[in-house]
């Protein structure tokens, strides 16, 4: 089977976000970039964050990748963050990954190495997002692939950018 074609196999990518209700905390989340660097969520309270948990063998992972970096793109300004967590994967794996997409991930990328992550926060399958709201916390989940940069979900993050 020609590669295309299982491509074509694959669902299309969801435009919604199922609310969390009420809105919880969000866990800690403190992990190293891939410049080996800590990175808290503390030191954005105050900004709307996506915490996308993903793994590059994952196709729903790979396939959305590109919408977060739009809606990142165009929502910086208005106080809106994308956090990248890999799951179980080292850096060389992910930086060829990287070189791979189009447009290329700026936002940053942290490795869970162990999973423990992933089990603070509940993850359950690949790739799961949370939207945490300006006073931490989470007020939407998307369990599987979105199209990040859709209508319905940009309105939905603008609303909690305000």
């Amino acid at each position: 089977m020609a590669r295309g074609a299982v491509a074509q196999e694959l669902p299309p990518l969801s435009h919604g976000l199922t609310a969390v209700d009420p809105p919880m905390p969000a866990p800690s989340l403190s992990l190293s970039n891939l410049d080996e660097e800590k990175v808290d969520l503390a030191q954005f309270k105050g900004k709307v964050v996506l915490v996308n948990f993903w793994a590059t063998w994952c196709p729903p992972c790979r396939r959305e990748m590109g919408s977060l970096e739009r809606l990142h793109q165009g929502l910086a300004a208005s106080g809106v963050e994308v956090l990248g967590v890999n799951v179980g994967e080292d850096s060389d794996t992910i930086f060829s990954f990287l070189g791979t997409i189009e447009p290329s991930p700026t936002f940053p990328m942290l490795l869970d190495k162990e999973a423990a992550t992933v089990q603070r926060w509940g993850v359950r399958g690949l790739p799961t997002t949370y939207v945490i709201d300006r006073e931490g916390k989470v007020r939407y989940r998307a369990v599987g692939g979105r199209e990040f940069d859709h209508p319905q979900i940009l309105e939905t993050i603008r609303a909690l950018a305000k």
